[in-house]
């Protein structure tokens, strides 16, 4: 058992992306500043009795261009640093940080400790920037340890805007404004406030602490992802559905799991599910939840072989399916792992 007052490690892992970036005096541009400076750059971290160590990836990803490569090596360098740190804070892009918070969320096995993603709208040069505040608020939540001296919030989260949600029930929302993500079926993991108000009934702790930490880094992304929408045509939805390298396809449907009526589609449907594909639904709105027994359309999905997502990020489904499709080459044993509940990523 930790001491709870034990002064806490955290590593500071910068991916790339906007955060990261400072204006050059001369040029003008912008460009990424040394993270080992990091106390020069943000020095109200110096006011928390915590070590902060720094790791940069070199090179640099534009979160537009993170490919499994980068996913593999982040949980790579978690896995050996991480009996050295109490909690990790990844440094991440805002365009694609929720599709690498919702999959470590799976590949990291038995976590005990923080792993907080977080970034920015402006660079931490910036006289208005948001980058500082979501910094500095993670970094006390990952320090942060409960009376017997373990983590407050021991899973993968994305901290922004004054709040920590669920990485894998984490969208972004928005491309300009500083809420810049939602997590709309699942409440905040903790509000920073005037204090930081942590929800413990909804965070997710490990009931086995004995239970050591591991990895998974073994990725299928034979995923495709079709989204419902009027007017497409029997080309489109077989080419995806009926792709011949693709093992799944995400259905991205209307309302609560609902598309075309028409018989091509079910046809097309009922033959991609029949070929052995997993065919997972979920919904385009960016609250509620999948449930095909409603209305017509969508029991006729469901007749035809696609399985519910329920309340899945479209973010979350993707993950999930990379990471399964990689530990399991049987198609049936991934079809009965996507109905259950993981990693706090469905509502069931």
């Amino acid at each position: 058992m930790r001491n709870p007052f034990d002064k806490s490690k955290i590593l500071l892992i910068y991916t790339g992306g906007t955060i990261g970036m400072k204006m050059d005096p001369k040029t003008q541009a912008l460009c990424p500043f040394d993270f080992s400076q990091i106390l020069q750059e943000v020095p109200e971290l110096r006011k928390f009795s915590t070590r902060i160590d720094s790791y940069t990836f070199d090179p640099l990803i534009d979160s537009s261009d993170v490919e499994p490569a980068m996913w593999v090596e982040l949980a790579e360098l978690i896995k050996a640093r991480y009996s050295d740190y109490d909690g990790f804070i990844v440094l991440h892009g805002t365009d694609t940080m929720a599709y690498s918070a919702s999959v470590l969320s799976f590949m990291l096995d038995h976590l005990h400790k923080p792993v907080i993603f977080t970034g920015s709208q402006l660079p931490i040069g910036s006289p208005r920037t948001d980058g500082k505040e979501n910094l500095v608020s993670a970094v006390e939540i990952a320090a942060a340890k409960d009376m017997h001296g373990n983590a407050m919030v021991p899973e993968v989260s994305i901290f922004f805007n004054s709040q920590l949600l669920r990485g894998n029930r984490s969208t972004k929302v928005n491309s300009s404004a500083f809420d810049a993500f939602r997590s709309p079926n699942f409440p905040t993991l903790a509000d920073a406030g005037i204090s930081i108000h942590y929800r413990d009934m909804v965070i997710h702790h490990p009931s086995h602490l004995e239970r050591s930490f591991q990895i998974h880094t073994k990725l299928d992304t034979r995923v495709a992802i079709l989204k419902i929408h009027p007017g497409i045509t029997a080309q489109v939805a077989r080419d995806v559905l009926l792709g011949e390298d693709i093992r799944a396809v995400i259905i991205e449907t209307y309302g609560s799991g609902n598309a075309i009526s028409k018989p091509w589609f079910t046809d097309i449907v009922k033959e991609a599910a029949d070929s052995g594909k997993i065919l997972l639904n979920v919904t385009q709105c960016l609250a509620g939840e999948v449930n095909m027994d409603i209305y017509a359309t969508g029991k006729a999905l469901k007749d035809a072989g696609v399985i519910s997502g329920y309340d899945m990020t479209t973010e979350a489904a993707l993950g999930k399916l990379f990471f399964l499709l990689g530990e399991y080459p049987d198609n049936e044993k991934v079809k009965s792992l996507l109905e259950r509940n993981l990693k706090g990523e469905i509502s069931k």
